[in-house]
This record gives structure tokens, C-alpha cells and sequence, in this order.
């Protein structure tokens, strides 16, 4: 706001005031109008640095978009990453992470020491930022239809990790895609799923993931890696639960550990 400039004589000659006194108070008002400007400034930089410093958690949050009622195994794995390199050591240098917005998960793996990381994606990458695009363009990101033949020779890979895409297949895809995770894993397979009432896929968002995620219970998938003859890695499932103890880690998901 404006202010017009005070005028010491003036006030001298009609209020009998002190000039000295008159310009005083004159530069108590520049200041505290300064303190003020002061502040917004640097309340308007505060803002843009966390705005700016918050775009890898933005990108990392996207898969909360995927689902409605804000549940995502996607954005579950991040939150995990610790607890699965204390768990599987070596085997977390060469991951194959397998989900809808995989490219914020392999971003993380890739800023790790020591780690290579690739991802697929399972559907269309319509709303991708700049970051993926890249890895898109580098080949270390595919959007690869699962419920083919991955385009990997077998055991290319240490660990395949997957969140949310099995969630959207039928038991009769399953029985394709998921030995192709297996063949093409030298370790094993982590499976992240939704509980059963978790999650569904947006009406908006059918045609692109097919059909609404179908989230089972733990019984259903046990059940079904026995008939698959699929076994649960029991040594890796008892040092992710010990991990996740030791940094009070509880999973938002259910977490399958195979070999």
C-alpha cells in the first residue's frame, strides 16, 4: 500500500511538533514496512525451495493417482526399499521392478550406490513426466504388455520385484505372466498386492488397466503358488520380517516372498 510522504515542516508549523521527532517516526514506519516486505520475501523463496525440493516425492506419490481411496503397493516398495536391501543384501544390485509407475521406483534404486535397476510398465505411460520419458527413451524403462513373454533372456536379472499389475490380471494370466517373472529372476520374486477391499481401479481408468483390480487374500495366493508349484523364499521372508521390526516398518500391502 502507497503512503504519502510526510511533510516535517508542515507538521512543525500547524502542531507545534519537533522536526527531529516528525523524522523519527518517518523512518520507524520505512522500517517496520521494510521488516514486512522482508518477510513475504522470504516466505515467497521458503515456498518455492520446498515446492522445488519436492518433485522426486511428487513423482514418487503418482501411483496414488492409479487407485482410488489412496492406496498404492507401487508407492508401498519405496517406502520398503530399506528394509529389502537389509533382507536380500547382493541380490538388490540388479532389480527388475515390474508396475504402473514403475519409473519412480527405479528412479530410487538408481540414485543407490552399487545398484542397476530396469522397470515395465504395463500400461500406456500417457501422463509421464519428464524423468520417465528419459528412461523411456534410454531403454531402461519398457511398456511391455505382461501378459506376453517379457523381452528378457532368463535369470537377466538378480530380483524382479512387481506392485499392483498382478492385481489386475485374471487367474488365467497369472498362469502366463508370473513364471515369466520367475524366469527371468535369478533370486527371486517379491510380490507386493493389495488386501482384499484395498483398492480399485477408477471406472475412468478401466479401459487402460482392463478391468478392476480383483485383490485376493493371502490364502487365495498361497493356495495359489502351491498349485503352481511356485515355493515361498522362507530364509528372505524371515530376514524382511526381522528388518521390518528393527525399523518399525509395517507394510501397507501384502508382501510375497518366492524363489
Amino acid at each position: 500500500m502507497s503512503r504519502r510522504p510526510v511533510n516535517p515542516a508542515r507538521r512543525f508549523a500547524d502542531g507545534g511538533s519537533i522536526p527531529f521527532v516528525g523524522s523519527v517516526q518517518s523512518k520507524t514506519r520505512s522500517s517496520r514496512l521494510l521488516s514486512i516486505g522482508l518477510l513475504v520475501v522470504g516466505a515467497i523463496l521458503l515456498i518455492g525451495y520446498l515446492h522445488s525440493g519436492s518433485d522426486g516425492s511428487i513423482r514418487e506419490k503418482k501411483a496414488l493417482s492409479k487407485t482410488e481411496g489412496g492406496s498404492s503397493c507401487t508407492l508401498e516398495v519405496l517406502r520398503a526399499l530399506p528394509v529389502l536391501k537389509k533382507a536380500y543384501g547382493d541380490s538388490m544390485n540388479k532389480v527388475l521392478h515390474v508396475a504402473p509407475d514403475t519409473c519412480s521406483v527405479v528412479s530410487k534404486l538408481l540414485k543407490e550406490e552399487d545398484t542397476q535397476a530396469w522397470g515395465v510398465e504395463p500400461y500406456d505411460l500417457d501422463d509421464a513426466d519428464v524423468n520417465c520419458k528419459s528412461l523411456v527413451r534410454k531403454g531402461i524403462v519398457r511398456v511391455a504388455d505382461i501378459k506376453f513373454p517379457l523381452p528378457y533372456r532368463a535369470k537377466s536379472f538378480s530380483l524382479v520385484i512387481v506392485s499392483d499389475a498382478l492385481d489386475y490380471l485374471s487367474p488365467r494370466y497369472l498362469n502366463k505372466t508370473l513364471p515369466e517373472l520367475v524366469r527371468v529372476s535369478a533370486d527371486g520374486v517379491i510380490i507386493f498386492s493389495g488386501y482384499p477391499g484395498q483398492q480399485r481401479a477408477k471406472v475412468a481408468e478401466l479401459s487402460k488397466f482392463g478391468r478392476p483390480a480383483k485383490l485376493r487374500s493371502s490364502s487365495w495366493w498361497i493356495k495359489y503358488f502351491v498349485q503352481t508349484k511356485l515355493e515361498e523364499n522362507e530364509a528372505a521372508a524371515k530376514k524382511f520380517e526381522q528388518a521390518s521390526t528393527k525399523r518399525s516398518y509395517r507394510p501397507a500391502c501384502q508382501v510375497f516372498h518366492l524363489k
